[in-house]
């Protein structure tokens, strides 16, 4: 465990170095984040029923999504494990003395914690303070703030474990396209990033419920603006606890498979 530990820290160490990149992150995500408002905004306009979500809750589901980007987006990706696999060098990796899965697990979720840490907090006060109809409202009140940051984190390790599904994948493939495509596509709908998932059709609301997508995303920003509510949220909580469990118990197992097909021709 103080290998992983040591990992995690340097990395993060490291990722907190790229400032710059952050800042165009930041004017990348604030453009997107507006964009997708105000088309939201017109559809809202248009609308002749009540939508199950109010504007000013799609609006902080927006800002939210901009804001923890690096948490939850599943085409983020370390193309040096990519080609650590595709170019045979994954036998240095296979040396080291800590399990392969959590070192990179560990490395994983570094990057993406030192990438929300540097952009998270200057969209989020800009959003603030924004006028209605683009303001991010407060959480619904201290307890929905604190199951937010809970659930938030829970997403964050649950978007790990399917990322190792997709580096796994490569020791089959040998090429990362078809699984980052498949994974990033689909699963970005899925968690809502697309479409907030009480917006969709019910017949599809009814399959996405059942899949972990929605934990990495729609799940803590929902609970963040109260359409989920604490009791709501206290129930489902087990749910994607158990999701991370699954996951990654079979990313270990998949993992483990791959690992002893592993044919490492060269000098």
């Amino acid at each position: 465990m103080k290998g992983y530990l040591s990992v995690f820290r340097l990395r993060l160490a490291n990722g907190l170095q790229y400032r710059s990149a952050a800042l165009a992150g930041i004017a990348t995500q604030f453009f997107w984040g507006f964009i997708i408002i105000m088309v939201f905004e017109a559809f809202y306009s248009q609308t002749v029923v009540t939508p199950p979500l109010s504007l000013s809750q799609v609006v902080t589901y927006v800002w939210l999504q901009q804001a923890f980007l690096a948490f939850i987006m599943l085409w983020f990706r370390d193309n040096e494990l990519f080609q650590l696999i595709t170019s045979g060098n994954i036998a240095y990796e296979l040396c080291r003395p800590t399990g392969i899965y959590g070192f990179w697990y560990a490395k994983l979720l570094a990057q993406r914690l030192s990438s929300a840490v540097l952009r998270c907090s200057p969209i989020l006060i800009v959003a603030v303070f924004l006028p209605r109809p683009y303001r991010l409202e407060w959480p619904a009140d201290l307890t929905a703030a604190a199951l937010f940051i809970l659930t938030l984190l829970l997403g964050l390790f649950i978007v790990v474990a399917i990322s190792m599904l997709i580096y796994i994948s490569t020791f089959i493939t040998m090429s990362s396209a078809g699984s980052l495509l498949m994974f990033g596509v689909i699963g970005e709908f899925l968690a809502g990033m697309i479409i907030p998932i009480p917006l969709m059709p019910d017949w599809l609301q009814a399959i996405v419920n059942y899949l972990p997508f929605r934990f990495t995303a729609d799940f803590p920003f929902r609970v963040y603006s109260g359409h989920i509510p604490v009791s709501e949220a206290l129930e489902l909580l087990p749910l994607q606890l158990a999701w991370l469990a699954a996951l990654v118990a079979v990313g270990k197992f998949t993992m483990g498979k791959a690992l002893r097909r592993v044919v490492v021709q060269g000098g």
